[in-house]
């Protein structure tokens, strides 16, 4: 069965102009200017695209799927992610990550995890690792993990300048980060490092050090919650003046932030206005992470829960609130993720990629329908399809 999407405004994320899109299966046949339908053709599922947005499905790359936390004891461990809380939230393709947690947390719950998701719907893929160094492998090295195992793209989170990292040293970081760079080079994946960064003063030194050092360039890092301190964010802004991908973390108490906090869609306000390149910035959301809080003692004061919804909030934000034109907001979670992440068939919408839509209102720029892989998930923006266990 054809689907299309008849007379709607695209972005893909440049925007398009009025289009109808075709889907065929779980990809895009096309995007035409106008197609006039035979009366007598049945086999269609015609989708009124008047008063709405298409926009690509959502990449959220940095998501706890298979829970994470443990701060302040076993009773403080975030669940399991449901698969229709992502759809809802216009994600199509999630990254899955571990955390403080290593030990209770491993990568064989977190691929069976990823498979699950897949099963139900939706693309997945996986960090090797925690926030340990060094890195808790599934096969018997960084390299292996990446050639071998279908869903694993990267490394990560490993955690630097944080009182919870394993305090590695320069030498050990390195060469997890040389490990994972050919990995990727041998299999044709990104070999990313994703880099949790804490608010501690050594900020993003390492990184600093290798783009300075080595022939590595920084294309193969991915540091994230750079928007945690302004101290960190101002570091952050040099760093991808040097070339380097930085990562903001969409979720917060926006009525409550913590002193020197800034929202992903203020700082991505900031960036642009100071000249950074948008294709140099994503969105995450650390979906199901733990929002802990530390006092100046390292007493654990507060535990809050990550959500996925705050990827999108964070990018209507930055459009209504902060300005940001649609196609740079939109372009942190859709075309910049799937590049940095060497996402061949996602994050655009064109012919033969792969058929993972999100249609919102124009007026409110409120989700009205997710489809995954050609299939519709989500309707009046309210899921139709859900996990097997919700």
């Amino acid at each position: 069965m054809l689907t299309i999407i008849k007379g709607i405004k695209v972005y893909s994320p440049d925007y398009e102009g009025i289009k109808d899109v075709v889907l065929c299966g779980d990809k895009i046949e096309g995007i035409y200017d106008n197609i006039k339908i035979p009366a007598d053709f049945i086999k269609i599922n015609l989708i009124n695209g008047n008063g709405k947005l298409l926009f690509p499905g959502f990449i959220d790359n940095h998501v706890h799927i298979n829970g994470a936390g443990g701060e302040g004891g076993f009773r403080r461990r975030t669940p399991e992610i449901k698969f229709s809380d992502l759809t809802k939230a216009g994600i199509t393709t999630v990254v899955g990550c571990i955390g403080t947690d290593g030990v209770c947390r491993d990568m064989r719950s977190l691929i069976a995890k990823a498979n699950a998701l897949e099963e139900e719907g939706i693309t997945t893929f996986c960090y090797t690792g925690s926030y340990d160094i060094p890195v808790k492998t599934i096969t018997d090295s960084i390299q292996a993990d990446i050639m071998m195992l279908d869903k694993i793209i990267g490394v990560g989170e490993v955690a630097l300048s944080d009182h919870r990292s394993s305090q590695p040293s320069y030498e050990a970081f390195l060469n997890v980060v040389a490990q994972a760079r050919v990995g990727g080079i041998l299999s044709g994946k990104a070999g990313i490092v994703n880099v949790h960064l804490g608010d501690g003063k050594r900020k993003l030194d390492y990184l600093f050090k290798l783009i300075e050092e080595t022939e590595i360039t920084p294309k193969q890092l991915l540091p994230t919650h750079i928007n945690r301190s302004r101290t960190l964010f101002k570091s952050a802004e040099e760093y991808t003046k040097r070339g380097g991908f930085i990562d903001l973390t969409t979720s917060s108490d926006p009525d409550n932030l913590e002193p020197g906090e800034l929202r992903a869609s203020e700082g991505l306000r900031i960036l642009i206005d100071r000249g950074v390149n948008i294709d140099n910035i994503t969105f995450s959301s650390d979906g199901n992470g733990s929002m802990p809080l530390y006092d100046e003692g390292g007493n654990l004061t507060k535990l809050g829960i990550c959500n996925v919804s705050s990827l999108y909030d964070e990018v209507k934000a930055a459009i209504k609130k902060y300005n940001v034109s649609i196609d740079n907001a939109i372009r942190v979670i859709t075309k910049n993720p799937a590049e940095i992440l060497a996402l061949k068939n996602k994050g655009i919408i064109e012919e033969g990629k792969d058929a993972d839509l999100v249609l919102v209102r124009e007026d409110t720029l409120d989700i009205e329908m997710v489809i995954a892989k050609g299939k519709i998930l989500v309707e009046n923006g309210k899921a139709v399809v859900k996990g097997n266990f919700e």
